[in-house]
């Protein structure tokens, strides 16, 4: 038995665990489970088979890596969940399994998942993504990198978030959010995070270009996809990745898209500036 691991923890025979994990008091690591180098798993954590962990990542007490999907009829009982290296899963944090046999639950690489946090089956979450505490997210949604998803907010089955975007907190998102926005409230566009563009010290030429390419497909009534798509031909925006990025968005998922907030006659805020915090 690996000296990290405490006496109580119950480990599936014949599991393989590095030298260098430690796992907590009365943790469970059922059988096919994958644990790499330096993991830590804390009191009475629960990582069941299936489960793929990075090196490196933390899941703290109470936490559950793999569970069933949360549906009505029969429960799937495959699939795989995968945890980036460096990970965090703090307390009570639950990470279920995909639908199908061939299926894939993951979460990147250098992830927070803040406490009593919830990731649905099917989920992809990207690198350095931040779940602030008690967010949703249900099944199938899809967050792009670098997103901060604020504390309680929940997302509808299906949704994509791009990645660089912001959801403040208790919002409530059931639309498509683009890369490098905030959205707040229910389905609201509230700007561009130009904080967080600051802070990934993006180019400021690119900034510009993301400014023109938000203002473009913003402004006006009518069909965004159909906008987008004359925007692409006419080539008139959209010359730098994080500008064709944006516009690339408009051109996949299953729902609409979030839209900005009306505005009062006089309101003079221009668009592309967020006025709510940052990620």
């Amino acid at each position: 038995m690996n000296a990290n691991v405490h006496p109580s923890a119950s480990i599936a025979a014949g599991l393989v665990v590095p030298a260098s994990v430690r796992i907590g008091p009365y943790a469970v690591v059922e059988e096919g489970a994958v644990l790499g180098a330096d993991c830590m798993l804390g009191a009475h954590c629960v990582v069941r088979s299936g489960c793929e962990l990075g090196a490196g990542v933390v899941v703290d007490s109470f936490a559950v890596v793999g569970g069933a999907p949360q549906m009505r009829g029969q429960v799937p009982g495959a699939g795989r969940v995968v945890i980036g290296a460096r990970s965090v899963l703090r307390e009570g944090v639950t990470v279920n399994r995909p639908t199908q046999a061939a299926g894939i639950t993951q979460v990147g690489e250098d992830c927070l998942l803040m406490a009593n946090s919830h990731v649905g089956h099917d989920c992809v979450v990207g690198n350095q993504v931040t779940l602030a505490n008690n967010v949703m997210l249900a099944g199938h949604v899809h967050i792009g990198d670098g997103c901060f998803i604020g504390g309680g907010a929940g997302v509808h089955q299906f949704v994509r978030i791009g990645p660089g975007a912001m959801i403040g907190g208790n919002a409530s998102i059931s639309y498509d959010v683009p890369p490098y926005v905030i959205a707040a409230e229910r389905n609201q566009i509230h700007g561009l995070n130009l904080v967080g563009l600051r802070r990934s010290k993006m180019a400021s030429a690119a900034v510009a270009d993301l400014k023109r390419c938000y203002h473009a497909v913003y402004v006006g009534p009518g069909d965004l996809r159909a906008r987008v798509h004359a925007l692409l031909a006419a080539s008139v925006c959209g010359g730098d990745e994080p500008g064709q990025r944006f516009l690339q968005f408009f051109a996949g998922g299953k729902r609409g898209f979030c839209r900005p907030r009306q505005r009062r006659r006089g309101d003079t805020m221009a668009a592309g500036e967020g006025d709510c915090g940052t990620g």
